[in-house]
């Protein structure tokens, strides 16, 4: 009952006095013509869902291959960590192959700054890598841009420029929408494409359901592109009113804070296709931002280790072709003949605490 409702959040008011704030939003502040009133009670302070696990438990152990930079985290969980490590990860074989695309074949530079992101330059140097991709990867290409709107914007400007055409001459085409129906039915024909050989391009929004946590391991997805660094809204009430907590609060920054979670997204987007020792998988970050310092320290440890940085389109395809050929010879997966381990020692744990790339903090 309506009645139940409010009563219902009244108390939820009443119960929680810090790190929460009332968000009132008569209308999306992006349709504003459309009446869409919400009111919502935001909690701004994550420290708050941890806190009951830390009261509870002498150790605690947060462990993660997304936690990079490590030192974010106590701040905003509010703890004090006795061991901080960053290990490397354990493969039989570099099996990953990161690339930061900072323009195309043009040498035009490819961005999804606000000032970029419709400039038709960089829309046709995003089909143009994605055709080219999808002409020398195998099975599963799946891409991540970093909201519906510019992904149905982008998508529709391939289709009248005969772009999107090119790709599905190449592989099949699936897309994510809002409605979770659809998006489980597009991502089941996607996976049944995979299967039988036809290979699939599955096209998917940061922060969406798929990005949280659908694995495109094996065949499902030998590469990833990141269109675009996935920053929050930055208009959002919701997204203000937690950046000046965490100002206020925790001394935090908030271009620190939104860079931050922007590069955890991107790196759990792209960690998508990578779900075991012997899978493989390519990853390219499509943005000239992420060859800026401040946007690269933030990628975790194991795709810096790997990273290639500052590629044009036609030098991604080279590096591509070169890795899919080395990917394609036999090997052994005990590690054995390539004097790698795929399993670690107490000794080789302690070799590899002072560099590495497996985030641990407890």
């Amino acid at each position: 009952m309506p009645i139940q409702t409010v009563c219902d959040f009244a108390t939820l008011v009443g119960t929680y006095a810090r790190g929460f704030s009332i968000i009132i939003e008569p209308y999306d502040e992006r349709m504003p013509h459309i009446p869409d009133p919400i009111l919502q009670l935001s909690c701004h302070d994550a420290s708050l869902a941890i806190k009951p696990v830390f009261d509870r438990f002498q150790s605690v152990v947060i462990t993660s291959g997304t936690l990079s930079p490590i030192d974010l985290y106590p701040r905003l969980l509010s703890f004090n960590p006795v061991v901080s490590r960053s290990f490397k990860m354990s493969m039989t074989r570099d099996c990953i192959c990161p690339m930061v695309l900072t323009r195309g074949s043009d040498q035009l530079p490819v961005s999804t700054k606000f000032d970029m992101r419709s400039d038709p330059g960089v829309v046709r140097n995003y089909g143009k890598l994605l055709v080219e991709m999808v002409s020398i990867v195998p099975d599963g290409v799946v891409c991540f841009f970093v909201s519906y709107s510019y992904m149905d914007g982008i998508i529709a400007t391939w289709s009248e420029t005969g772009i999107l055409k090119e790709i599905m001459q190449q592989k099949l085409v699936f897309i994510e929408t809002q409605d979770v129906v659809e998006t489980t039915l597009a991502l089941d024909n996607y996976r049944r494409a995979c299967d039988r050989g036809r290979g699939a391009v599955f096209f998917s929004v940061a922060r969406g359901k798929v990005a949280e946590g659908i694995d495109f391991d094996r065949h499902y997805g030998r590469l990833v592109v990141m269109y675009g660094v996935p920053f929050q809204y930055t208009l959002s009430k919701i997204l203000l009113a937690r950046l000046e907590y965490l100002r206020d609060t925790f001394q935090i920054k908030e271009g620190d804070f939104l860079t931050f979670d922007a590069l955890r997204q991107a790196a759990q987007c792209v960690g998508r296709v990578i779900r075991s020792k012997a899978d493989y998988g390519m990853m390219i970050f499509a943005d000239k931002r992420y060859s800026r310092h401040d946007k690269r320290s933030k990628l975790p440890g194991w795709i810096l280790s790997h990273l290639r940085d500052n590629l044009s389109t036609d030098m991604a395809i080279h590096i591509a072709r070169e890795f899919l050929r080395k990917m394609a010879q036999p090997y052994d997966k005990a590690g054995t003949t390539m004097g790698k381990k795929t399993l670690l020692t107490q000794e080789d744990l302690d070799k590899m605490a002072e560099t590495g790339v497996q985030d641990m903090v407890y």
